[in-house]
């Protein structure tokens, strides 16, 4: 993984989102050639690798991310189950057609601390329809134990002006 201090983070206009299909444009964040995901930087969280029907992120915890009770708050793993979800979704898209969450889920295996360091995610697109589509991924530490588990339910958008 590149160190998070080399990325930028920026939202990118609609007319370099429809040249691209969902896989190259997935590939040029993850290249550098454009910036992650304005979200990536405040929750700490990047995307990492994609395939065809695939995506993988990497998260770093820390006190920024707790609620508060000191233990680091659901909604960052489910948003990160979320986006890989949606990226591995994204990946099968031609150019100019984008996707929404419709659904997303998830299970808490183990508590996440502030010092949990280096974490995971990879998704898989399971069910493919021409407007829905549902992927399942998986929230892991460094040393491989499952930390949450989801899916994701996302629904194919028409071209985008």
């Amino acid at each position: 993984m590149i160190e998070p201090s080399n990325y930028s983070y920026a939202v990118l206009p609609m007319a370099e989102i429809g040249a691209r299909t969902g896989r190259e444009l997935l590939q040029a964040i993850i290249d550098g050639k454009l910036p992650q995901a304005s979200v990536s930087e405040h929750l700490t969280f990047w995307i990492t690798e994609v395939g065809d029907g695939t995506a993988a992120f990497e998260g770093l915890t820390g006190p920024h991310l707790l609620n508060p009770a000191g233990t680091v708050h659901g909604g960052w793993a489910l948003t990160m189950i979320d986006s890989a979800c949606g990226c591995a979704a994204h990946s099968l898209l031609p150019a100019g057609i984008g996707y929404t969450t419709i659904e997303t889920k998830a299970n808490f295996a183990r508590p996440i601390l502030k010092d949990t360091g280096r974490v995971a995610c990879r998704a898989e697109v399971v069910g493919r329809g021409r407007q829905i589509i549902s992927a399942e991924a998986r929230l892991t530490s460094a040393e491989g134990k499952i930390l949450a588990h989801g899916t994701s339910t996302v629904m194919v958008l028409g071209a985008r002006p």
